[in-house]
């Protein structure tokens, strides 16, 4: 019987199969009690073209009170920057990768900001 990371692992390796076959850049993201993170992979999977969290200190001071990272809000701020980052790197449309994480609540405002800064997917 798995447990929930391992299951949580099972059904991120399955979308990271179909979006490998796609050859596309694609957008990670990974959250904790605590934090947000998201990272755009180069299209072949070997490069990190750009990453945000919301433990960065910069993102921590705009956030406010300490601890406060793993939030709806917070989770859209980081996926405004994601997104500002990727256009800057060249990139407009990418995969959404949620690495097996509910599309629900911090991950869906992550992802719906990301859009909103003109980021394709």
């Amino acid at each position: 019987m798995l447990n929930k990371k391992a299951q949580r692992i099972r059904r991120a390796r399955q979308t990271r199969i179909r979006i490998a076959a796609q050859g596309v850049p694609r957008l990670t993201v990974n959250r904790t009690n605590m934090h947000m993170y998201a990272s755009l992979i180069s299209g072949c999977g070997t490069k990190v073209l750009a990453t945000v969290s919301t433990a960065e200190a910069d993102i921590r001071k705009e956030l406010g009170a300490a601890g406060k990272g793993g939030n709806v809000a917070a989770a859209a701020m980081i996926g405004k920057r994601i997104a500002e980052k990727a256009k800057a790197a060249g990139v407009e449309k990418v995969a959404f990768d949620r690495a097996g994480f509910a599309y629900h609540g911090r991950v869906k405002a992550l992802a719906d900001a990301a859009r909103e800064a003109g980021l394709q997917f």
